[in-house]
């Protein structure tokens, strides 16, 4: 579970940060165990990258050995593998950070979607002055927030990073997108009201003294289950509508998902077999 412990003001602007403990060693991102079908090799350097991702200062052979439980020299045969593919590097310190290698990686994730998404995102962010953000399900039990964009005129917001992952039952996105789906018998009472009203509400379930509102995104069949939502203050909501921004979160999540039928109706091959 994410959690804020620290506020960070810089000038005219309040944010408060979240804490790194997650299960890799700071990275909110559950550990894989290997199972007979996996490659053990593979699996350790994955480890690392997802280990160095929660150290952006990077760590040293043998924090790095350590933090993935590998004899100090399996773990600097794997490092010199990631720096020959680019996906680590040292510093002068020898100190091991991700390397600029991922970025090409990563520009092709749900590309098509985070570039329809981010127009969508700003402008809902400014207009509640509240961090706006883009939600995918990973799996039958987990989500991944993809994109975060955090407003540019309000004084105090949250801050999070993309990537942080939780349970798809807990927190307003995911039950947005349990709630697009058809009900099932052991659902929670709130996907049923999400499915009902248009969008879900949460409180605290994912970060203590927040609100998270988050409408679904319809998407063509076999494509990303997704969200659209905001996180706020608990005290905001004192001096807003939550029914107000729900309204703009449905507009938002409307305007993707038509943005998205679009595209892919563009970019599908099959269009022209079926006319």
């Amino acid at each position: 579970m994410l959690q804020f412990t620290n506020v960070k003001e810089v000038p005219g602007k309040m944010t408060q940060m979240q804490d790194e403990a997650a299960p890799i060693q700071g990275l909110d991102m559950p550990r894989v165990e290997p199972d007979s079908g996996m490659s053990k090799t593979l699996h350790n350097g994955l480890e690392i990258l997802e280990l160095l991702a929660a150290h952006p200062n990077g760590l040293s052979v043998s924090e790095i050995a350590e933090g993935i439980g590998v004899h100090r020299t399996v773990a600097h045969r794997l490092i010199r593998t990631l720096e020959a593919h680019r996906l680590c590097r040292r510093d002068d310190y020898k100190r091991v950070a991700l390397g600029a290698g991922l970025v090409t990686l990563s520009e092709s994730v749900e590309q098509d979607l985070r570039t329809l998404a981010r127009p969508i995102l700003e402008d809902l962010a400014d207009t509640v002055e509240a961090t706006a953000h883009l939600v995918v399900r990973e799996s039958d039990t987990t989500v991944r927030a993809m994109m975060v964009i955090e407003p540019r005129r309000a004084q105090v917001h949250i801050a999070f990073r993309p990537g942080q992952v939780h349970p798809v039952d807990r927190g307003s996105a995911g039950l947005a997108i349990l709630a697009s789906l058809p009900p099932t018998s052991d659902e929670r009472p709130e996907v049923e009201q999400a499915r009902r009203l248009g969008y879900a509400v949460s409180a605290g379930e994912v970060v203590s003294t927040t609100i998270g509102i988050s409408a679904g995104v319809r998407g063509r069949p076999g494509g990303t289950q997704a969200a659209v939502g905001v996180s706020v203050f608990t005290a905001a909501t004192k001096s807003g509508s939550a029914q107000q921004w729900s309204r703009q979160r449905r507009r938002s999540a409307t305007s993707c998902a038509r943005q998205g039928h679009r595209a892919c109706r563009r970019h599908d091959p099959t269009r022209r077999l079926v006319r």
